[in-house]
């Protein structure tokens, strides 16, 4: 008897419960009608707490949407979100849409080089920025970036290096006396008293579930970030679908301090939250002690957070003293509740996905106990999984391994820049780069990254684009960057350096000279230096990596640190 394929179904989407209007407009407007004296958000900055009702969030979304109107951003303009979780970033995404425009969240750890790159590839028309993100003044990096803002008037700017660019549009809390033609929140906002709130209600009503929705950026197999551009229905499939994926019953308190930039969080927050009538607890920039401290004071009750997260909260100097009994929503892996009041049995649905199938497309919830190590479940309703082999594309047999392709409602439109044929195959399906098979039963495996992709702390880094930055540095002769294990992490960014005869360069140096090159999180944790002959080349003249992963796995012992 011929063995079955590995492709199985989810079930056919009109059978999933709960879902409502499949537009990003339609989403704020229902959930506003039907919550509006609630609380959307809350947004703490020391002992002043800024909170928005469902008819608040609706309100500065709308006042968006007017001023962008006013600004002459028209359907389908890119219009560029570079701000911390804070409540103007909800009213500026809910704004874009609203307007019939793209919401392009873009990532706040970039530097120069890097949001040279995002602004010229996302192509976005208007900016709305946070000026000053953990020490970085966006501002003056856009000056310098485009020196035409110095001299243009506001609403004018015309650069050849970003020749869609027309507004700058700064959060600012010390007013912007220097923003020169970059424009404050407060006065942009004014625009909005030019536009009829008729005209928004007009253009949010032609919105289709097929349209653009917004663009993500992320890491991939190549050396810079590709923009993942979104269907409205994929983006609604997944704010509806929350409740019942993670089960969450009654109003959601959603604490985060992840990047709205991320796909996932974007996902998580406001579809568990908004969905359920509840509340996303908002802080900026992670900080351990005043997280468990938000958490207290706002009586969290489901707060989504890294192992690392985790593992810093846990080494808080409040961690035993704080009131977290109202957590209810808690990853049962993680953290160590012992000698806390974290009181819960629920249990997080294991879930697999990319940013191109917007984070989930594969979850157990709904599957029988025990549930196999490796096991993520089986597709959701709409989408539809195969394993294929990775050098030919066919479909291998049940519990053969292979590559992980998907498609379905929630797979992206394609990649900026890119034919469809290079963003699917024959078939519509979207090759994940991903290792795994599929059981007799239908289940789906992840058992790893067929790629080099390094997952640390949640954030996806390409070492090619890594490598290319430590490259240009005159002392290096070879470069070849790796993930290795670590146990909070998952894995921590190593470079391995072998150096051209005679250079003096030293760990410190080289991290310091990629701090001005690379995010943060991109910037390699340990640097190892080796001699030649400890790096093994390929006939190809390529690097052999996994040889080096485990010669660094050995050197920086079982802590990953050395």
């Amino acid at each position: 008897m011929k063995p079955s394929l590995s492709l199985v179904h989810g079930q056919p989407l009109s059978t999933e419960p709960g879902l409502g209007t499949l537009t990003m407009p339609g989403f704020i407007r229902e959930v506003t009608a039907r919550f509006s004296e609630n609380e959307a958000l809350v947004y703490r900055v020391g002992d002043r707490a800024e909170r928005w009702s469902y008819a608040q969030l609706w309100a500065r979304s709308f006042e968006v949407a007017r001023a962008l109107i006013a600004c002459g951003v028209n359907k389908d303009a890119r219009v560029g979100v570079l701000m911390t979780n804070r409540p103007e970033f909800l009213a500026a995404t809910f704004g874009a849409a609203l307007a019939g425009a793209v919401a392009v969240p873009l990532n706040t750890f970039s530097t120069a080089p890097e949001l040279a790159q995002l602004l010229k590839a996302s192509g976005v028309s208007l900016l709305l920025f946070e000026r000053r993100i953990a020490g970085k003044d966006f501002a003056a990096m856009l000056a310098e970036l485009a020196p035409e803002l110095k001299t243009a008037a506001p609403g004018a700017l015309h650069s050849s290096a970003y020749p869609f660019l027309r507004r700058a549009v700064a959060v600012d809390p010390d007013g912007g006396a220097d923003l020169g033609a970059m424009e404050t929140w407060d006065a942009w906002l004014k625009h909005a008293d030019a536009i009829a709130p008729a005209l928004v209600d007009a253009r949010s009503a032609t919105t289709k579930p097929s349209d653009v929705g917004a663009i993500f950026f992320s890491s991939g197999t190549t050396s810079l970030p590709k923009g993942i551009v979104h269907a409205h229905r994929g983006i609604s499939v997944q704010w509806w679908r929350s409740q019942n994926l993670f089960r969450t019953h009654g109003d959601v308190r959603f604490w985060t301090a992840n990047g709205f930039f991320w796909s996932g969080n974007f996902m998580l927050a406001i579809g568990n939250a908004l969905s359920t009538g509840g509340s996303i607890v908002l802080q900026s920039v992670f900080d351990p002690g005043e997280a468990l401290s938000l958490m207290e004071k706002e009586r969290v009750t489901y707060p989504v957070a890294s192992m690392h997260q985790w593992s810093r909260m846990e080494g808080a100097a409040n961690w035993r003293s704080a009131d977290l009994s109202s957590l209810r929503y808690v990853d049962f892996r993680y953290p160590n509740r012992e000698g806390t009041n974290i009181k819960t049995d629920w249990r997080l649905p294991l879930a697999y996905g990319t940013t191109e199938t917007l984070a989930i497309n594969c979850a157990t919830q709904g599957l029988k106990a025990p549930i196999p190590k490796h096991c993520y479940g089986v597709p959701l309703p709409g989408n539809t999984l195969k394993v294929v082999d990775p050098a030919t594309g066919a479909i291998v047999p049940r519990g053969e391994r292979g590559e992980l392709a998907i498609k379905g409602v929630t797979l992206m439109l394609g990649y900026l820049g890119k034919t469809p044929e290079e963003c699917f195959d024959e078939a519509g399906f979207y090759r994940t780069g991903d290792g795994g098979y599929i059981d007799a039963e239908g289940r789906v495996f992840f058992e790893g990254r067929l790629s080099d992709i390094i997952k640390t702390g949640g954030a996806n880094v390409s070492p090619l684009e890594i490598d290319a930055a430590i490259r240009n540095h005159p002392d290096v002769k070879v470069t070849q960057t790796i993930g290795v294990p670590h146990p909070t992490l998952g894995e921590i960014v190593v470079a391995c350096i072998v150096l051209h005869e005679g250079a003096k360069l030293d760990e410190t140096a080289l991290r310091d000279y990629l701090k001005a090159r690379l995010a943060s999180f991109k910037v390699p944790r340990r640097i190892l230096f080796l001699n030649d002959g400890e790096i093994v080349m390929t006939g190809s003249n390529k690097v052999k990596a996994g040889g080096l992963r485990e010669l660094a796995a050995k050197r920086l012992g079982p802590s990953g640190e050395g």
